[in-house]
């Protein structure tokens, strides 16, 4: 518009303003660009033979041709936009013009090809042709522009007859034309919605686009309400707000189509600010010793933390959070401020050296585990509130409408304040999920959602109230129903918003913990013999149920159907149609029982059995969907809560990282002298030579069909544990949690034995039999050496309290026992292939849980060419078969990891 209002003006175009905000303007440039650019780089005559090359001439030609195109298009587009017509005729003529000069320093330029003057010539003629094309461009987009704008205008005219109709039959011929106007609108505005290159104002039209449509209905009805029902305040007021929401967008499609430059920032861009706080508190902390300045570092730190901790004391103190949760949240709070000062602390005892000690990197981890404790507490107490808000959304609107439906206003009135609470409430919630929530995209859209419920909730309250006051007008119900059916709408958008920026397995944690809770709470009821209570929560455990089935079968969507995907959607399945109609008709059965009087026996025992089926299934179907994980992306905490154990503590013995006696096992072990730890580390370069032959071994097989790979990859990872305890790192603190691993391993390798022996022993072959069983005795006799030297670590803690010399004897005595066990585990894998597949009895079938089938092939290039791909070696026959031992094929055969 601008552009234009100088053009009139008579002010001078200035091309080097002139900017490019379609594709459609780049895409039709861009030929010429290329024709113009390779002209300009010709580089002269061909040196084969002798004469003019025809290649500038062809290349002049295209020009010339693309240039005349221009020039008609420019002249039709000039009659149709008469108030166009002077700028882009003028555009035209100057297309011309700088045409005729490319033209004919072009042809100069292809006769005298190495002529350097004559090539500066024709860049500058090539520089102005683009510019004056590129003009003649913009200024047909501006006619684009200028038509959606007429068409804009002509919808507010028509929207503006709507809202004035005095009758329904103007109303109705109106909002005809309206609809008509509107689609040729909406047409015109996603073609330009395409055709932007700025992303954010795209986003602007599709949001506008979307509004028009969400209220385009809500305007016919509450329109025809207010002229059935002018005496009625909340009718008018329902019209008033639809007709400003389709003038509101409207402004915005104006705004957006006629912007120009570089778009700013929306205020619901970014992520959460919590999550964004914690990331870079994180980034922040782990630095070399040599940039640590405590005048500057130390009170930034502190600074930053306690800015994290008064936003997670506000999570804590809110209505929603939970007695527990806002224990552990406090808890974990003060755990990382000790945990900075222990940092900050070690960072002086490594002033002035260039490398980290291994204090100071155990410091640094254990700053980075407690922020991490931080973060998945706080992300459980939202998920709290968000599985207690978002449970039987509809209910308050249901019994909104049922109120207004009665004709009582009274009432009506009363239940819209419940009704405003709930949405407040929605809101709420949903900005507390924004806040920890590092998904920009994600965040954007549930805040989005969130403000659209702010502006819808009291307008739903207008039309009960409408309807209240005439219950029996059938406009005043179908207004109800249009808002009714736009909140449900934006009601399921917020959901669905919410629940994609917070993980499914921190959902499924903390419902199955709200499960437990209201399961809890209706045997208290029936105990008490109160039958409200019981219908409650009952209706609770409904709530959750369904809830959970349907988020997990949403997630399951972002699947590749498989085995995991069909037994999660199987568990939901059994819990929906199987055990949840159980529940309900007990649930029925005992509340009935309590309502009578005098009251009947509620049969107690099958009613906790139903409701113990119900956590059950909840409990499998988290256990499903965990499954399917990546072991690396599911917290430790989520998989001790199968286990019954407490978040927040040591992956086996439950012992947090630093008891109230002083240090941990782990802690002392780094403490060990410098020569100690060379020899602990020599060790443990052996065991990693062995772990990387179990690697090669193991990767080569898909573990899905396979039990004792799926045994190894096990035993593999804990025995990666107990090295690490010995050189003061991993997840084992103490020695305790030593022997917890070792039991592990034994339980591990006697499930191993099993398989392995139920192969030997359909094996007919004799020394492939021996074999396999004397490995297996390997194993039996290394897990219990590991169960030995675990005990003596504890005995000696026990005994010295200290570890000076002990300490060296022992670590290496369970790496050297880690390292044999891991050769004995390697050749029991290998024997076990052998051994069921080469010599499998006629007539016998696989064993169970074993099938051996190679793993599949990362994804590479179809054609990857190497230096001497173009070498055939000769193809010869041999003269007979060679026989090949199976073990030593296994073993020259390397999987690609």
């Amino acid at each position: 518009m601008s552009s234009v209002a100088s053009s009139n003006s008579g002010q001078k175009w200035n091309p080097k303003n002139l900017e490019i905000r379609t594709l459609s303007v780049e895409k039709t440039l861009e030929p010429l660009v290329v024709q113009v650019t390779t002209l300009v780089n010709n580089k002269g005559p061909s040196n084969k033979k002798k004469g003019r090359s025809k290649r500038p001439k062809v290349l002049v030609a295209d020009v010339e041709k693309a240039t005349s195109l221009f020039i008609e298009h420019g002249l039709e587009i000039a009659r149709d936009n008469p108030e166009l017509k002077a700028e882009l005729e003028e555009a035209v003529e100057d297309t011309r013009r700088d045409g005729e000069v490319m033209s004919k320093t072009s042809h100069a330029f292809a006769d005298d090809p190495c002529s350097s003057m004559k090539r500066g010539s024709m860049v500058r003629a090539a520089r102005a042709l683009l510019s004056s094309v590129t003009r003649l461009l913009i200024l047909a987009d501006m006619a684009d522009i200028y038509n959606l704008l007429r068409q804009l205008k002509i919808a507010r005219k028509s929207v503006g007859l709507v809202k004035d109709s005095n009758n329904p039959d103007d109303l109705i011929k109106n909002f005809k034309a309206f609809g008509t106007d509107l689609a040729r609108l909406n047409h015109a505005t996603m073609l330009r919605q395409n055709d932007l290159k700025d992303l954010r104002r795209r986003d602007e039209l599709a949001a506008a686009r979307a509004d028009l449509k969400k209220n385009s209905m809500m305007l016919y009805t509450s329109s025809l309400a207010s002229i059935r029902h002018p005496e009625v305040a909340a009718a008018k007021a329902n019209r008033d707000y639809v007709y400003r929401k389709v003038l509101g967008a409207m402004d915005r499609i104006s705004t957006a189509v006629q912007a120009t430059g570089p778009s700013e920032p929306r205020p619901e861009e970014g992520a959460g600010e919590l999550a964004f706080a914690l990331d870079e508190f994180l980034q922040r902390v782990d630095m070399e010793p040599l940039d640590f300045d405590e005048v500057r570092h130390r009170p930034s730190l502190e600074e930053r933390l306690e800015s994290i901790i008064s936003g997670a004391a506000l999570m804590a103190d809110s209505s929603c959070t939970r007695e527990d949760r806002r224990e552990r949240i406090v808890a974990e709070c003060n755990a990382v401020r000790q945990a900075l000062q222990d940092l900050l602390q070690e960072y002086l005892n490594n002033a002035g050296r260039r490398d980290k000690s291994d204090d100071l990197e155990a410091a640094v981890d254990h700053m980075m585990q407690k922020t991490k404790d931080l973060r998945r507490q706080l992300c459980k107490a939202v998920i709290d509130h968000v599985s207690d808000s978002f449970l039987d959304t509809n209910i308050p609107i249901l019994v909104l409408i049922e109120a207004a439906q009665s004709g009582d206003e009274k009432q009506v009135k009363e239940y819209a304040q419940v009704f405003r609470e709930h949405a407040n409430k929605l809101v709420e919630v949903a900005n507390l999920a924004c806040s920890m929530s590092s998904n920009e995209e994600g965040v954007k859209m549930v805040k989005m959602a969130a403000k659209q419920i702010e502006t819808l909730c009291p307008q739903v309250i207008n039309a009960a109230l409408t309807l209240a006051a005439r219950p029996s007008s059938k406009i005043a119900q179908d207004n109800m129903n249009v808002f009714k059916d736009a909140w449900l709408n934006q009601v399921q958008t917020l959901t669905e918003a919410v629940d994609e920026i917070t993980t499914i397995e921190n959902f499924l944690a903390v419902s199955e913990a709200h499960i437990l809770e209201d399961v809890t709470s209706c045997v208290v009821a029936l105990q008490q013999g109160n039958p409200e209570m019981l219908d409650r929560k009952g209706g609770d455990i409904r709530g959750r149920t369904a809830r959970i089935c349907q988020v997990v079968i949403s997630e399951m969507e972002h699947y590749e159907p498989d085995y995991y995907t069909q037994k999660v959607v199987d568990s939901c399945e059994m819990l929906k149609s199987q055990v949840m109609p159980k529940f309900e008709a007990r649930l029925e059965t005992t509340i009935n029982a309590l309502a009578k009087d005098p009251q009947e026996d509620p049969q107690e025992n099958e009613f906790i059995d139903s409701s113990r089926f119900v956590y059950d299934a909840v409990r499998e179907v988290r256990r499903a969907v965990l499954m399917i994980k990546n072991p690396e992306d599911v917290d430790d905490s989520d998989i001790d809560a199968m286990d019954g154990s407490e978040s927040g503590a040591s992956r086996l013995s439950g012992k947090t990282v630093e008891t109230e006696s002083g240090p941990t096992d782990q802690t002392m072990m780094r403490r060990l002298p410098e020569a100690e730890k060379a020899k602990i580390l020599q060790n443990v370069q052996e065991f990693v030579k062995e772990k990387t032959l179990l690697d090669l071994e193991i990767s080569k097989w898909d573990e899905s069909s396979n039990d004792i790979i799926v045994l190894a990859k096990s035993m593999c990872v804990i025995m990666m544990d107990m090295t690490d305890f010995t050189r003061g790192r991993g997840r084992l603190k103490n020695t305790s949690d030593v022997i917890d691993a070792a039991r592990e391993i034994a339980d591990a390798g006697s499930r191993l034995d099993k398989l392995a022996r139920a192969i030997a022993e359909v094996c007919p072959d004799s020394s492939v039999k021996q074999d396999l069983l004397a490995y297996l005795q390997r194993i039996a006799l290394y897990c219990h050496q590991l169960n030995m030297c675990a005990k003596v670590k504890a005995e000696v803690q026990n005994i010295s309290g200290e570890m000076i010399v002990s300490g060296l004897d022992s670590a290496t005595s369970l790496i050297q026992a880690a390292k044999n066990l891991m050769n004995a585990v390697v050749l029991t894998v290998k024997s076990s292939y052998v051994g069921s597949t080469k010599y499998r009895k006629a007539g016998t079938m696989h064993t169970d849980g074993i099938l051996w089938k190679m793993k599949a092939p990362e994804k590479k290039p179809l054609i990857r060419r190497e230096i001497g791909d173009d070498k055939k070696a000769p193809v010869r026959r041999a003269s007979q078969k060679r026989l090949v031992n199976p073990a030593q094929a296994l073993s020259e055969f390397k999987a690609d990891i």
